[in-house]
């Protein structure tokens, strides 16, 4: 949830027990040629997947965990199959109202280290996000999204203080709403 830029990318993955994925971590800990190779064979093994997302103006509009709850609602929708529990990482759940929620939901705290569900979710949803920002790279360069994936590095902020935000930067976001504020 910590970049300057891009959208909230979740991922919701549903697992065949007869066909275990080796490798499964942390996507933190796994390098990006590793995390690419472990997502193309939950692409490959898993019962079902998807991925969705929630853009910047979202994020802005929704605060950034809202936008995450969003995301992992709109994965879950399009899964094509549906789960009867769902475990999602960290301490919040999105939110559904009334019936439209057949099944269980579960936060579960450091989830993508020790439910392999969670970790295959998160695999697939960086390696997703970070496609995404090099494609955004291609439009707009002269930030490095390629490089530091839309994250608040220093190089990052020095390219939002001398060119201002693109159209992907989190406006509500402490460095990207000073150079709009700086700007005015």
């Amino acid at each position: 949830r910590g970049p300057l830029a891009g959208p909230v990318v979740a991922a919701a993955v549903i697992l065949d027990d007869d066909r275990p994925i080796p490798d499964l971590a942390d996507s933190k800990r796994l390098t990006p040629k590793q995390r690419s190779r472990v997502a193309r064979a939950v692409r490959t093994e898993a019962r079902a997947f998807a991925v969705a997302l929630a853009e910047p103006a979202e994020i802005d509009s929704i605060n950034v965990l809202e936008a995450s709850l969003l995301a992992m609602s709109r994965a879950i929708a399009k899964l094509s199959i549906v789960p009867g529990l769902v475990r999602v990482d960290g301490t919040h759940t999105p939110r559904y109202s009334g019936d439209r929620r057949p099944f269980e939901i579960e936060a579960v705290v450091r989830g993508d280290q020790s439910v392999p569900a969670i970790s295959a979710a998160s695999i697939l949803a960086k390696v997703c996000r970070d496609r995404l920002m090099r494609r955004w790279h291609r439009r707009f360069p002269v930030y490095g999204f390629d490089q530091h994936k839309g994250y608040p590095t220093r190089a990052h902020i020095a390219a939002l203080a001398a060119h201002g935000p693109c159209p992907i930067h989190r406006r509500t976001f402490g460095p990207v709403r000073d150079c709009l504020e700086v700007a005015s």
